[in-house]
């Protein structure tokens, strides 16, 4: 009977793990380039029943009762990478990654640079004239001369006009500058994300087989219909386990006190 409360409990626990994460995907379904999560949870290995049954040739027998589970944990919590709907926008600032890679964007910290990556494209220009993001991390691109460096939109203290092809250059005032430097990973699942729509990554490769889009965002690719039925699912699964949790609780109260008086 206890053994059935925990296997009842930890039920409790791994529904309650998918709901933050249903609750997360739902709130973020706005949020730009964003990229869902969703949980993997498996059984806990099976314990095999046997008992002892009548003695043959001075040994006891077995006889094989079955296998008893102990309940359900979390596997694993994995983002899913699908492209999300890319929509038009009016700005000049805005760019959408068609197929696989990530905008590199750099916070400043003292000398040190710290790289992220990301695939919400919704950037604009701080007060000294540079692509930043939402957080005013650096949007990094590579230039004529090779060397990676933050673009800059100030032509002669003026803010030039941007243009962007498909595969990422840039020019200002119809002069090619840069050119986006758009990072990919081959092991996606080695990815971490550090908030703010940011990821962090080891050994990043440039991204070849991806276009831009500008005057465009990522959409999420959060699906709300699903996330509500999949919520209803996990509610469910929870409200089962909480009563199967009372009535063991009842059971176990009567055998302590009413039994035990017998």
């Amino acid at each position: 009977m206890i053994r059935g409360i925990y296997t009842a409990v930890s039920g409790l626990i791994t529904q309650e793990a998918k709901q933050d994460s249903i609750s997360n995907n739902l709130a973020n379904v706005n949020t730009v380039g964003y990229k869902k999560d969703s949980i993997i949870s498996k059984k806990f290995e099976d314990v095999l029943l046997q008992n002892f049954d009548k003695v043959v040739d001075g040994k006891n027998t077995r006889n094989v009762l079955g296998a008893l589970s102990l309940g359900s944990r979390i596997d694993e919590t994995y983002v899913d990478y699908e492209q999300g709907v890319i929509e038009a926008t009016t700005k000049d600032t805005d760019f959408a990654i068609r197929g696989n890679g990530f905008f590199v964007v750099s916070k400043v910290d003292g000398v040190n640079n710290q790289n992220y990556y990301t695939r919400d494209g919704h950037f604009y220009l701080d007060r000294e004239g540079y692509l930043v993001n939402d957080n005013g991390y650096k949007v990094m691109a590579i230039r004529n001369n090779g060397t990676i460096e933050p673009i800059n939109l100030l032509v002669n203290g003026k803010v030039a006009k941007i243009k962007c092809d498909e595969s990422g250059n840039i020019s200002l005032n119809d002069i090619p500058t840069y050119k986006l430097n758009i990072a990919d990973f081959e092991n996606y699942s080695k990815l971490k994300k550090m908030g703010d729509n940011l990821y962090s990554g080891e050994n990043p490769t440039t991204a070849t087989k991806c276009k831009i889009s500008q005057n465009a965002l990522e959409k999420s690719n959060v699906n709300v219909m699903n996330e509500m039925a999949d919520m209803m699912m996990t509610m469910r699964s929870f409200e089962s386990n909480q009563k199967i949790v009372q009535s063991l609780d009842e059971t176990l109260g009567k055998t302590v006190n009413e039994v035990g008086k017998v």
